[in-house]
């Protein structure tokens, strides 16, 4: 079975700040310390590059395991396709950086689902012998889509940016991969948009529309009862619960509603923003580095996007 034999994240140097947002936006600044929970956070700066942090990422995973270029059957960047140049591949240009040259490079898009969406495909192509490596990326533009002049969109403040690279194969993983389940609710399809100004994109909520908090928690937990079913498993044997870092009241929601312990998840919110689809690897690198994982160590990894999508992805620790 398939899983992931490594991964790294890398933030960029500069950072949004709460005083900025308030001197552009008007809202009061601790209206949006209620948001961001933190006064900045890493983000990209004026000429800052989504791909090159997914490339400085991907050539740490490398580095560390010295896996033959040749061996990388395909390179796939994942995120929301408002990538650093229209009309490009952000997976061929970090491929050609790298040296990996006879791979299929492509993307996948899913917003902040999209990380685990494209490790479900690698791991379908790497289960089915088709590929021996994969490279996994992800580089998104988050807070470069965020209007801090607009008042109305504060609940997007948060919007920080980070890049990660994830190498998945079948030798002996790290995580072992032991299911993926995801869904789309397509009736909130048209509930955020972008908006092309001259200068750049923009995120704009269409409006306001009850529901979709209810929507996250019954998605989240019917993906949940699937995973453990599936798994012939129960919720008591979940060691980690970890969830995209968007908001942290739904966060907590979340796990009372299904019945985890907020002491099985990881809560970042104090240093960190939503960091696009790098935020539940920001958990799991937490918990590495502080030795909270143990072998077996069934973890759970709660994504969501824009869209709207939600998947869990069950992990399996084997080291």
């Amino acid at each position: 079975m398939s899983g992931i034999l490594d991964f790294e994240v890398v933030f960029p140097r500069s950072s949004a700040k709460v005083q900025d947002m308030h001197a552009e936006s008007g809202v009061d600044i601790a209206e949006i310390l209620a948001i961001t929970h933190c006064e900045e956070f890493p983000a990209l700066g004026d000429g800052g590059q989504a791909w090159e942090l997914a490339l400085a990422a991907a050539g740490a995973v490398l580095g560390r395991t010295r896996v033959p270029r040749s061996a990388i059957g395909q390179v796939i960047y994942a995120g929301s396709g408002e990538w650093d140049i229209p009309f490009w591949s952000p997976a061929a240009k970090v491929a050609h950086e790298l040296g990996i040259d006879r791979a299929h490079c492509f993307e996948v898009v899913n917003f902040c689902n999209a990380l685990m969406a494209a490790v479900r495909v690698a791991c379908d192509e790497l289960d089915a012998g088709r590929s021996e490596y994969t490279l996994v990326l992800t580089g998104d533009r988050l807070s470069r889509l965020v209007d801090y002049g607009d008042p109305d969109s504060k609940a997007l403040f948060n919007f920080g940016d980070a890049g990660a690279a994830v190498l998945l194969g079948r030798g002996a993983p790290v995580f072992k991969m032991l299911h993926s389940a995801m869904r789309t609710d397509p009736g909130w399809s048209d509930y955020y948009t972008g908006e092309r100004r001259p200068d750049r994109v923009t995120i704009r909520r269409q409006g306001h529309r009850e529901g979709l908090a209810a929507a996250y928690v019954e998605n989240f937990t019917a993906l949940v009862v699937e995973t453990l079913s599936t798994l012939d498993t129960g919720l008591e044997d979940v060691a980690w619960f970890l969830i995209n870092h968007g908001d942290r009241s739904m966060h907590e929601k979340l796990l009372r509603d299904i019945g985890i312990p907020a002491d099985k998840s990881v809560f970042n919110y104090d240093r960190l923003g939503h960091m696009g689809c790098a935020d539940t690897l920001i958990a799991l690198q937490g918990l590495m580095a502080k030795g909270r994982l143990r072998r077996g160590d069934l973890i759970l990894l709660a994504t969501s996007a824009m869209g709207f999508s939600w998947g869990i992805t069950a992990l399996e620790c084997q080291e």
